[in-house]
């Protein structure tokens, strides 16, 4: 069937299709508010893992208290983004867009006046929820708003400002080392990003995409030519469709958050882990103690963030499947170097986890934008929330089993269980990942697409 354009009003120029406009301001204001929500979960998962080694004699927090308040924001993630998810399909994705910052700020205020880890555990759970619910809804806006020619280098954003989060959450808690009680200023200090990236998302409208697949086509128009001042396709069937949460589970969309759900899971559990559990692991290896663990952590952090800079542009040069397969190639082995050499030197330690870091931006931008690829825009924000809940069950499990697995068999047996995870993500990306450069959203959401 021919595309519509958006517009119901004539024009004296064949209108553009949205997959080819150029990037301009709005569109830049778009990608950057909507990244708030993946900064914010950097940041509070980064928060807490230096918060943890001081709030002990404050709390009493013990072995079995330290996981679940390593893991509670991720269990909220994974019940906020399946909902979140879905709701973001079934309402839009605009509303729940400004709510879910007000949540997160009102929730990290109150984690300043626990007394009980039990409290700390509740608010860190109900952060999570939030958080997650946000991750479907911007992602959704970003893919909906970029043209293809820049979708990869929008997406990679998002993962550039996870880790950028996670290394101003070491900052904070460097900063608040030596305070009393600086724990309680570290998981409030979330409010502040909460507050900036409210007022930059206010005036972001509702995505035209969304709009046009539920029949409300003069609502779009109206929001293209506020961005565009033209009339711009945006490759949709003219029938509105309705959202149904179990189209998800149908083929072939069953298989696609399958394969997404693992190799973000692949990535994602020794990633959380260094984050969380960082300056536990810095102790273990030798690299230092508390403020100086702590420099290590955002030197690594650092190179998470570089890492996404060059897989924004190799994912439209080299290709989204070669370069997923190739990342998890390098980070196996990184891991495995570490858990085999008998008392690795400073500089080994270093260097593979400056490797692994690199190269796990590979996986770590195309996680993002390989579900905003392959599924339409009706259940786009509910494909983004069961992959990322299925990546963090495991995510969850092992970050709370982490701090016993580490004293009883020691750093090199959890290396090696890391690289033995990388090599799952190498092998299920060798056989299932697809091919989307080069294709728009119709095309790559479409149930006969391969991809190969």
């Amino acid at each position: 069937m021919p595309q519509q354009p958006v517009s119901q009003q004539p024009t004296s120029q064949q209108p553009v299709n949205l997959e080819d406009v150029g990037m301009s301001r709005a569109l830049r204001k778009v990608v950057v508010f909507s990244s708030g929500g993946p900064f914010l979960e950097g940041y509070v998962l980064g928060i807490i893992g230096v918060a943890l080694v001081h709030m002990g004699p404050d709390l009493g927090i013990n072995e079995h208290w330290s996981g679940l308040l390593g893991a509670a924001a991720l269990v909220g993630v994974f019940v906020g983004a399946i909902a979140g998810g879905w709701v973001t399909d079934l309402i839009g994705r605009r509303k729940m867009f400004v709510i879910d910052l007000i949540l997160i700020g009102v929730l990290s205020l109150l984690c300043m006046v626990v007394s009980t880890p039990g409290q700390l555990f509740v608010l860190r759970l109900a952060i999570g929820v939030v958080i997650g619910a946000d991750y479907p809804i911007a992602t959704s806006m970003i893919a909906e708003f970029t043209p293809r020619k820049y979708r990869a280098m929008a997406m990679g954003a998002i993962a550039a400002v996870w880790y950028l989060g996670a290394n101003v959450a070491y900052v904070v808690g460097y900063l608040f080392d030596n305070v009393t009680r600086g724990w309680t200023w570290m998981l409030g200090s979330s409010v502040i990003p909460c507050v900036i990236i409210l007022i930059g998302r206010w005036s972001v409208p509702e995505s035209p995409r969304w709009l046009y697949s539920k029949g409300r086509t003069e609502e779009a128009a109206e929001v293209v030519r506020g961005l565009y001042g033209q009339d711009v396709e945006l490759g949709l069937q003219p029938e509105p469709t309705r959202t149904k949460f179990s189209k998800v589970f149908s083929r072939p969309y069953l298989w696609r958050v399958l394969f997404v759900g693992v190799i973000w899971l692949c990535q994602a559990i020794p990633m959380f882990a260094m984050y969380t559990y960082g300056p536990q692991i810095s102790n273990a290896f030798g690299l230092g103690e508390g403020r100086n663990a702590l420099l290590g952590e955002m030197v690594v952090g650092t190179f998470f963030l570089i890492g996404t800079i060059p897989a924004m542009f190799l994912a439209e040069s080299l290709g989204r499947r070669r370069l997923v397969i190739g990342s998890f190639a390098v980070m196996t082995v990184a891991l495995a170097v570490l858990g085999v050499v008998p008392q690795p030197t400073t500089i080994v330690i270093l260097v593979c986890f400056v490797l692994y870091a690199l190269f796990s931006g590979g996986p770590g931008n195309l996680q993002w934008l390989y579900p905003n690829e392959l599924f339409p825009t009706d259940i786009r924000g509910s494909a983004m929330g069961v992959a990322m809940a299925v990546s963090r069950i495991g995510t969850v499990v092992s970050i709370y089993i982490l701090p016993g697995f580490i004293a009883r068999q020691g750093m090199g047996a959890t290396m090696i269980a890391g690289a033995i995870i990388s090599a799952v993500g190498f092998v299920v990306s060798l056989v299932w990942a697809p091919e989307t450069r080069g294709h728009d959203l119709s095309e790559t959401s479409a149930p006969q697409f391969k991809g190969r």
